[in-house]
């Protein structure tokens, strides 16, 4: 794809760009030759064409392989210019050929297992923990899916003729527990391999470089970053975005164009938010690490925003007594969120699966913003306090001051 130059005309991009510099300019490499520089927001629902013929031919090829139609948009449900702005920078951060947004990270991993079982595939191996309503969307055979849940090392003694997914999450919902992808990847075969990334994001991994096929993200988490938009986005090769955008056509599962807008507005910073959130982050888990009134710190090799800690005394107490950090479900926002996800977001899992997983009663789930560590951590420690004897106090004021050091 070509760039604009300095003065706005084409010029031919002749080495790799570097991933901060795509998320600034990714899906956007037309506009100075346009004279804008913001991107526009298309909010059409149709479009007008005097050329029936035309449409008529568009419409059968899109039929026929899904391809993007050529020329002006058709209607709403095939496609829209903003979305697509969106799609191209997702897919150039993943280095993947395409990407095909959906209205939510649930929608998109629906469409991907549409798209499998219309090909007679409805087997799927699966690794658990995933995000609690995957996971029930699997497992409750909502979509006609037969479900095999495995260790990673049970993956390719698991796989069938009719199997037609395998899916992991790496880091994990909510235990942050990793992955060997291309260990994983060579596991599958000629199965492909799909890679939910929504809690690494591309900053620190691109599962397509180590062979998933399709990597998935709930772009209402970091991608989206502000918890204003709610969305999905599958980045794969062009030959299954295409049955993507078929079933997304059939389906409805479309993303408005205003969350397609807010999600390219998004990416330009994702790089910044997610190392500065990661920062924070690691000085948490370490203080939270050394604390006694925690029992075990979960936090992934490859770093990021997310924590996951088991506390000694009452989570529950911990979450109604947090003052600046929001106890709310959802994750990579600008501000820190805590949840229980026993009780919110993996309550749909069968209770005997989630401990299995390592989802147990007392673990917290804390997602990472920008905000001063300082007070972070201050408003932490005080919820950690809730429920202490004035011992107890005096033992916490030691453990903060010697992590502080």
């Amino acid at each position: 794809m070509d760039s604009a130059g300095l003065d706005g005309h084409p010029r031919a991009r002749t080495a790799p760009r570097a991933l901060a510099t795509e998320a600034v300019h990714a899906g956007r490499d037309d506009l100075a030759r346009q004279g804008l520089h913001a991107p526009p927001i298309d909010l059409s629902t149709t479009y007008p064409s005097y050329d029936s013929r035309g449409e008529a031919a568009r419409i059968d090829a899109f039929a026929a392989t899904g391809a993007e139609p050529e020329g002006p948009p058709v209607y709403g449900r095939l496609g829209n210019p903003t979305v697509a702005r969106f799609e191209t920078a997702l897919a150039r951060l993943e280095g993947t050929g395409a990407a095909v947004a959906f209205a939510s990270g649930m929608a998109a991993l629906t469409a991907v297992l549409l798209v499998r079982a219309s090909m007679g595939l409805r087997h799927v191996v699966a690794v658990r923990p995933l995000y609690g309503c995957s996971d029930h969307l699997l497992n409750a055979g909502l979509l006609g899916t037969e479900v095999t849940w495995v260790d990673p090392a049970g993956i390719a003694d698991a796989l069938r003729p009719d199997t037609g997914l395998v899916l992991v999450e790496s880091p994990a919902n909510p235990t942050l527990a990793e992955l060997d992808l291309r260990a994983v990847a060579h596991s599958c075969g000629s199965v492909p391999l799909l890679a939910d990334n929504t809690f690494a994001t591309p900053v620190l991994q691109r599962p397509a470089e180590q062979g998933a096929r399709l990597v998935l993200h709930s772009a209402t988490k970091y991608l989206g970053g502000h918890g204003d938009v709610m969305a999905g986005v599958v980045a794969c090769d062009e030959e299954f975005a295409g049955r993507l955008r078929q079933v997304r056509f059939a389906t409805g599962g479309v993303l408005h164009p205003l969350a397609g807008y807010l999600l390219l507005r998004g990416l330009a910073t994702l790089p910044v938010r997610v190392r500065a959130a990661s920062a924070n982050a690691a000085e948490l888990a370490r203080r939270l690490a050394a604390d006694p009134r925690v029992t075990r710190v979960h936090y992934p090799r490859i770093g990021g925003a997310m924590i996951a800690f088991e506390v000694a005394g009452d989570p529950h107490e911990v979450i109604g007594a947090v003052r600046l950090i929001t106890p709310a479900v959802s994750l990579g926002s600008v501000d820190t969120l805590i949840q229980h996800p026993a009780s919110i977001s993996h309550r749909i899992v069968d209770a005997h699966d989630r401990r299995d997983a390592g989802v147990n009663d007392r673990l917290l789930r804390l997602s990472v913003g920008l905000e001063d560590v300082e007070d972070l951590w201050t408003d932490l420690d005080t919820a950690l306090g809730a429920d202490r004897t004035p011992d107890a106090r005096g033992v916490s004021e030691q453990t903060v001051a010697r992590a502080s050091r």
